[in-house]
Parts: structure tokens; C-alpha cells; sequence
């Protein structure tokens, strides 16, 4: 049983010993994907609507926290350049990293290709998609950005329990998309690259 540090360790050996080139190519690759799906993005009133958190999902179920953490930095200084909207804000990019560790923290290792055929794994795996999206909704989205945007001046203090309001129902019906698109695309991710990698990887490891 692996302790909750191993997960930082072992996240850490993807960037060096266990296959680093497929790490940073996949990792590259769906971080491209987080751009392109950031310019569907939907603006409401106190919020924003897009799927990017998919990508880095991804990322935190296949290389764990260290990787998704950088990966999270990198997508929000990519995505500024690719979709600039006003200045480049550093604390926007911190939390972009914190968002990906949380993935990163509560996905990895919870996926094996063990998936298909234990259902045991299965439902364990439902639910730690379920938790992180919970999680970062609540947590990134509805606590830390809300407080991020009061600290920029984007929410007037005296609209702030107005805005968190807001921000909480369109969470919250956003969770009714969320969740469903995780519980599909994550294994499909993680199939596909357990198929292209899946025998290289148990070797390295």
C-alpha cells in the first residue's frame, strides 16, 4: 500500500526515470487540447463556463501530482498567450497549479488497466472522478477564484455574497454535465493509453 507521499515520488519519476519522452509528449499534447478546448470558453455574469479542466484531468490520472501541478502553470502562461484577455495575472497561474495537483492527488493511482474487468476498481475509480470534480469545483472554482477575482477588483466587495451565489448555481448545474463527461472520457483516455503504452510502461515499472 502506497503511502500518500509515494504518489509525489512516483509522480516525480515520470518526469525522470520511467519514460519521461511519453510523459512530456502526452503531457504536451493534452495541455495542446486544454488550449484548444479554452477557446470555446463561455462567459456568464461573476463566471466562465469551459471543459479545459478535462485535459488536466488527464494529466493527473496518468502522471500524477508533480506532472499535472507543472501542467496546470504551463496551460494558464499558454492559454494567456493563445487567449489573451487583459494582463497576465501570476495568482490565476498558481491556482491553474493547484488545480492540477488536486487532479493529480485524487487520480493517480486510482486508475489501473485492472478497470475493465474488476468491478471493485471500477466503482473506486467512479468515485474518485466524482470527488475530484467535486473538489475542484467547490474548492477552485467556488472558494479560491471567487476570492481571487474579489482580491483583482473583477467582483466589487459589496457584490461578493452575490456573486458567490451565482458562481455556486452555474457550479452546480455545470456538475450535471461535469460529471457525466468525466465518467466517459477519463477511461477512454486511459484505455487508449494503456493500449500505445501499456506494455512499455509495466516493463519500466
Amino acid at each position: 500500500m502506497k503511502s500518500f507521499f509515494d504518489l509525489f515520488a512516483d509522480s516525480y519519476h515520470e518526469l525522470t526515470r520511467r519514460g519521461n519522452i511519453r510523459c512530456i509528449a502526452v503531457t504536451g499534447m493534452l495541455c495542446a487540447l486544454s488550449m484548444a478546448i479554452e477557446g470555446f470558453t463561455i462567459e456568464i455574469p461573476f463566471a466562465k463556463i469551459n471543459f479545459a479542466y478535462i485535459a488536466i484531468a488527464s494529466i493527473g490520472m496518468l502522471f500524477g501530482p508533480v506532472v499535472s501541478f507543472l501542467a496546470g502553470g504551463i496551460c494558464d502562461i499558454l492559454g494567456y498567450f493563445v487567449h489573451p484577455d487583459g494582463g497576465f495575472l501570476p495568482l490565476y497561474t498558481l491556482i491553474g497549479m493547484l488545480q492540477g495537483l488536486l487532479y493529480g492527488m485524487i487520480l493517480y493511482r486510482g486508475s489501473s488497466s485492472k478497470l475493465i474487468t474488476d468491478k471493485t476498481k471500477k466503482a473506486q475509480f467512479v468515485i474518485r472522478m466524482i470527488c475530484a470534480r467535486l473538489a475542484d469545483v467547490l474548492i477552485i472554482n467556488l472558494l479560491i477564484n471567487t476570492a481571487a477575482n474579489l482580491h483583482y477588483g473583477f467582483i466589487p466587495a459589496q457584490a461578493y455574497s452575490v456573486a458567490i451565489k451565482a458562481r455556486l448555481i452555474k457550479n452546480l448545474l455545470q456538475l450535471c454535465a461535469d460529471i457525466p463527461i468525466l465518467l466517459i472520457l477519463l477511461p477512454i483516455v486511459l484505455e487508449i493509453y494503456r493500449k500505445a503504452f501499456g506494455r512499455r510502461r509495466a516493463a519500466a515499472e
